[in-house]
């Protein structure tokens, strides 16, 4: 499934829903879902900056793929970062950091959080892109070593 086929799957999910109650009250359900992050990884390097609540954001990058996990104290915040994990989760980091996570605005979530908490989004998608950029700069340093 490609990122965009990921992101229409969350367009179509949210649209089933007639108001903004329901759909808090999925996005509850998506946190409560996110599975648990070890309490060893929550650590303040894997704190993302800029949300309003704590929000720990563990990416690792292996067989081409990153890989995120994350949890937080706040239910609709473990929601929101579980949208994007189900985006973001299993790309190639190429593809996150060039990616347009156009859902956000389709579905209207920036348009109905807070703006603590939509700062807090933007703060998630730019740890994650700044994970994939990583990944992206490990792969080319190990690859010059290569040669």
């Amino acid at each position: 499934m490609t990122l965009a086929d990921k992101q229409q799957e969350i367009i179509d999910d949210f649209a089933i829903y007639e108001d903004w109650m329901e759909k808090y009250e999925y996005i509850i359900e998506l946190g409560k879902d996110l599975p648990q992050l070890e309490e060893s990884k929550k650590t303040k390097d894997r704190i993302i900056e800029g949300c309003q609540s704590q929000v720990w954001l563990d990416a690792t990058y292996v067989g081409g793929k990153m890989h995120f996990t994350a949890d937080s104290d706040a239910i609709i915040t473990k929601g929101i970062i579980a949208l994007l994990i189900r985006v973001l989760n299993n790309e190639n980091p190429a593809e996150i950091v060039k990616s347009d996570l156009h859902f956000i605005q389709e579905i209207g979530l920036h348009e109905h959080l807070s703006p603590t908490r939509s700062n807090g989004l933007a703060s998630m998608v730019k740890k994650m892109k700044m994970a994939a950029l990583k990944a992206l700069s490990s792969d080319e340093v190990a690859q010059k070593d290569e040669k």
